[in-house]
């Protein structure tokens, strides 16, 4: 089964476009009227869509990390750092973890 992505609002649209036009899911929180969302409700939302939240914000690492000491499930959280990754690779690593 291929894994569904959710992104996060800080995701540039062109990864979002990139991951798309290689048949990857993908689903923003912008598309899905959550961009307002807190941290902990993105996350809840994406586990609900049965999709991993793709992010760019180090404030979802330290939800996540929350949850999994505290035993509480969750779809999963993809992260990279902003400044030490391009669009390209991105997507690419992404597209790699799609077809997982």
């Amino acid at each position: 089964m291929a894994l569904r992505f959710y992104m996060d609002v800080h995701i540039r649209r062109s990864i979002t476009e990139g991951l798309r036009k290689k048949g990857v899911d993908v689903v923003t929180a912008q598309e899905d009227n959550c961009a307002e969302l807190s941290d902990p409700e993105l996350l809840a939302r994406a586990s609900e869509l049965s999709r991993v939240l793709f992010s760019m914000d180090d404030d979802l690492l330290t939800e996540a990390t929350l949850r999994q000491a505290g035993g509480v499930p969750f779809a999963g959280v993809v992260y990279a750092h902003q400044l030490r990754i391009t669009v390209g690779q991105a997507i690419r690593d992404l597209q790699l973890m799609s077809v997982v």
